[in-house]
């Protein structure tokens, strides 16, 4: 692989002890909705007291401990992929698919499909699930009126969505969430949207903001590059700012135990690789920055086994993590790398490059380390390039970083001409905010 009501959106309210926030019909004021979560249900707004042993509980945990109150009645179809588990590594469509007070009809599959063994750019078509009988429909490359044709056909009323994300605009389930809430609105279904941790914490948002003849798959609106922010908060944002002209019937079932400081290995939760290219935590802390390399001729270390922690090419030797030191970058080092990948760019051949090591995770910022990367990567190598097809501006949201980068600037004169459209984006992202 690799913003929703009309005005923007209300907090309408909790829903029983899972925390299910309604979606009302205008902004609330700075601050409102926490104060109307943190009453009535204790977690929407401000994520609640600790979980029991310190342990994050999820969306999914608390609607099931609400005894599924806000999918009674309705046929459901569940929008996720391998991550939608319990906290004892249960898939959710089994759990629910087993327990009568759910009406579950449909499953449908992201990018990288239901079972994720698609790789980037794919999906796994149609098909029946095995273990369940349940009709499992493809999403990916589907919007609009061809989505809702598809939520039409399952015959649900209800669209779940449970996916792993991990903070990046381009990460794409963002965008199938988007998506789906776009094609419900138009097919007359609610969506139910159930929270899990950003797993590179929340504490704030980096990086460009998306400007909008440059939206595609890899970010449909203008939100920044690593958001920090989590699905039903996005989702919030979505219906908010985005989708004003067709607001979805939207409810979000917030965690409990979750704020915004934390990383993943602190929610006591199982890691589920959400891609087959995202294998662990760190690959994700490291995505935002590393993923721009798939707007470059460099690899981006997939077909190894740690993509998105290492960089190269043929040719590339230790010049470039000595001017990647260089740079002072807080919170990370660059070490001297050899891969050969065994699929996507460069197949077969040995790379030299960088592999980086995160030694303060709250220091670090991935995206200015992206940048700092283009820049030296481009300075010491003489062979480097951008895609033909000029994909890192999709990747960054505008042309900015490509011309700036060519034009010589330095780091800080690229994460500078970013920085008003980034303040803008913070200042409404923290109207969708559920969590301390």
């Amino acid at each position: 692989m690799t913003l929703s009501r009309r005005g923007v959106l209300g907090l309408a309210g909790a829903i029983g002890s899972a925390g299910a926030l309604g979606a009302g019909g205008t902004r609330p004021a700075a601050g409102t909705s926490a104060g109307a979560a943190g009453a009535a249900g204790g977690t929407g707004g401000t994520g609640g007291a600790t979980a029991a042993g310190g342990r994050v509980r999820t969306g999914f945990e608390r609607l099931a401990a609400d005894g599924y109150a806000v999918l009674a009645g309705q046929k459901v179809g569940v929008v996720t992929n391998p991550t939608g588990i319990t906290a004892d590594a249960r898939h959710l469509v089994d759990v629910l698919h087993a327990d009568e007070r759910v009406d579950l009809v449909a499953v449908f599959g992201p990018e990288h499909g239901f079972r994720g063994t698609a790789q980037a750019g794919d999906s796994e078509g149609a098909s029946r699930d095995p273990a369940t009988g349940l009709p499992v429909y493809d999403t990916y490359d589907k919007s609009g009126q061809k989505l809702a044709d598809v939520f039409e056909t399952a015959g649900i009323d209800t669209v779940v969505f449970d996916i792993q994300d991990v903070g990046a605009r381009f990460y794409t389930y963002i965008w199938t969430l988007y998506d789906c809430m776009r094609a419900a609105a138009l097919a007359g279904k609610a969506v139910v949207v159930l929270d899990r941790p950003n797993p590179v914490g929340g504490r704030r948002a980096a990086g460009p903001v998306l400007e909008r003849p440059y939206a595609s798959f890899v970010g449909r609106e203008p939100i920044a590059l690593a958001h920090g922010m989590t699905a039903a908060e996005l989702a919030r944002l979505f219906n908010g700012e985005f989708l004003t002209d067709r607001p979805v019937e939207l409810r979000t079932v917030a965690m409990s135990g979750w704020r915004r400081e934390a990383f993943f290995g602190e929610t006591g939760l199982p890691w589920v690789p959400p891609s087959p290219n995202m294998p662990t935590p760190d690959t994700a802390l490291a995505y935002a920055g590393t993923c721009l390399f798939e707007g470059t001729n460099l690899s981006e270390g997939r077909g190894t086994t740690t993509p998105f922690e290492v960089i190269g090419a043929e040719g590339i030797d230790r010049r470039w993590a000595e001017a990647a030191n260089g740079l002072g970058l807080a919170g990370v080092w660059f070490r001297e790398a050899y891969f050969t990948p065994t699929f996507s760019k460069h197949v077969g051949k040995v790379c030299g490059g960088v592999r980086l090591l995160v030694h303060d995770r709250e220091a670090f910022d991935p995206v200015r380390a992206g940048i700092g990367l283009l820049i030296t990567a481009r300075r010491v190598w003489s062979g480097f390039g951008w895609r033909a097809d000029h994909w890192i501006d999709r990747l960054t949201g505008s042309d900015r970083v490509r011309t700036l980068v060519d034009a010589g600037a330095d780091v800080d004169e690229v994460v500078g001409d970013w920085a008003a459209g980034l303040a803008r984006f913070g200042a409404v992202r923290e109207e969708y905010l559920l969590y301390p």
